[in-house]
């Protein structure tokens, strides 16, 4: 697929955005670049951008849902970005040092290394759900590793995408950072531009569609994916700590988060006792109910649809619907909520578990055998997230051995995310590559390998007219 300029000008005004790039590329290889004190100075203003107008990003993105805490949006996006700027900010000297690499016998008089070199203009499409952390964490780590940026953000947020737009627009020129708004034509064409690296974080059908549009160009991908992320409750393990710590990774945003906990592996004897569990502790996280101002909205009408939906389907399917919580009937009263629901005895033929849910409905499915329970785990695409809660021990180190995911929490959710040092990214279907930490550095940069040979070497034995050195020199290096 081959980008044209004339519908992106059709629904983007000012320059195209090849034309961004194609000023970006010429800025970057005039300028060169940035040494360590200038990308220091990007992260500084980047982060001072989200501390000084705090409010205005939160009342945004509010606005988008029809209803999300500012709080919320505070703890779950600004501090995370803030704090992982600081983190990067911290250990920039370190992540650009280049690295001495071993060199063999035979080489022993060169030396070797690995130099980090940024990649050039790099294209991020972020999400609707996390509209600030997550087009603002990958435009943190890209300038951290030197490049410059291109950001396409969610049409679904508009009010935030267009602030994003203009807080960015009054730090950087547009040669250093720019922002493309417009719907998914726009994306569509974006996705097809020749950048240096592309990364997208979304769904994974959308993710099929960019990497094949990324594929024309050979255009590396950071995909950012999601789907249905597993939490292993060990039998006799359901307790109050956690069920509230699964409460809150799949109630949070209303479970609009690509690591929530999609379903829950409860054993057989322990699901009424989980039921009970997640029920009080939803009432200890909302006291108020569905219609507390800490409880998010739906995004949109059709995500709103879809998740009753899948509702509807279980229901329709011999599953047990349980709404839990204070005051669940209270949902119908605010636009776009849906109270917390469980969904007990969940097949593998509803809907629910066959589509990542994004909302704050959390099918459960029981297991009599730990076996049994990570086949099950193992039968589906690899998640996003892993979550297992239980003791240490040889359950524990089996669950890790045996299955393939992202990344783990062991008695915990969604905390991962925040761990700046940790790789944050998919495998299989939930993702290729990783950010967060160094590994987001190296994401965005190329590293390049520097051999300086020194005045004696062996190899240059080796060379033709080949005899008896050469001859020595082969049997010596194939002992």
């Amino acid at each position: 697929m081959k980008h044209t300029s004339v519908h992106v000008a059709e629904t983007t005004p000012g320059p195209t955005p090849a034309a961004i790039l194609d000023r970006q590329r010429t800025a970057f290889l005039r300028d060169g670049a940035p040494d360590l004190a200038a990308r220091r100075a990007d992260l500084a203003k980047l982060r001072a951008l989200l501390v000084n107008n705090r409010r205005a990003l939160e009342e945004a993105v509010a606005a988008d849902f029809g209803h999300r805490s500012h709080h919320e949006t505070a703890i779950m996006e600004l501090v995370p970005t803030v704090e992982g700027i600081k983190y990067l900010s911290r250990n920039l000297r370190r992540f650009m040092a280049p690295e001495r690499r071993h060199v063999a016998a035979v080489f022993r008089m060169g030396h070797a290394r690995v130099a980090w070199q940024p990649l050039g203009v790099i294209g991020i499409i972020s999400p609707w759900n996390y509209p600030l952390n997550l087009a603002l964490m990958p435009l943190a780590t890209a300038l951290a590793a030197g490049n410059r940026v291109m950001l396409k953000p969610s049409e679904l947020t508009p009010r935030t995408s267009d602030l994003i737009q203009r807080l960015l627009s009054e730090t950087w020129d547009s040669d250093r950072v720019a922002v493309v708004t417009g719907d998914a034509a726009v994306a569509k064409a974006f996705s097809a531009l020749p950048f240096d690296h592309l990364m997208f974080t979304g769904s994974t059908k959308v993710g099929r569609a960019v990497m094949r549009a990324a594929s024309d160009n050979l255009t590396p991908v950071t995909l950012e994916l999601g789907g249905k992320s597993p939490t292993l409750v060990a039998r006799g393990a359901v307790d109050a700590r956690a069920a509230r710590r699964i409460a809150y990774g799949k109630l949070a945003n209303a479970g609009q988060t690509c690591v929530a906990p999609d379903y829950a592996l409860v054993h057989a004897d322990d699901l009424e006792a989980f039921a009970t569990e997640f029920d009080a502790a939803t009432r200890r996280l909302y006291p108020d109910g569905p219609a507390s101002n800490d409880y998010s909205s739906i995004v949109s009408d059709a995500h709103f649809d879809r998740l009753n939906g899948l509702i509807e389907d279980a229901r329709a399917k011999g599953a047990r619907i349980v709404t839990v919580g204070h005051s669940a009937d209270e949902a119908t009263g605010r636009a776009r909520t849906i109270a917390p629901t469980l969904i007990l005895d969940a097949t593998a033929e509803m809907d629910v578990m066959q589509e990542e849910i994004f909302g704050p409905i959390l099918p459960v499915v029981t297991w009599q055998t730990l076996d049994k329970a990570i086949a099950f785990i193992n039968a589906r695409p690899r998640p996003l997230a892993l979550y297992w809660f239980g003791p240490s021990g040889a359950d524990q180190d089996r669950v890790l051995a045996e299955t393939t995911s992202g990344n783990v929490g062991i008695n915990s959710t969604v905390m991962h995310v925040a761990q700046d040092d940790l790789p944050f990214g998919g495998v299989g279907e939930s993702g290729i590559g990783a950010y967060h930490g160094i590994e987001g550095f190296r994401r965005f940069s190329h590293a390049k390998g520097i051999y300086a040979q020194g005045r004696w070497n062996l190899a240059d034995l080796a060379m033709a007219p080949f005899g008896r050195i050469a001859d020595r020199l082969v049997r010596f290096m194939l002992k």
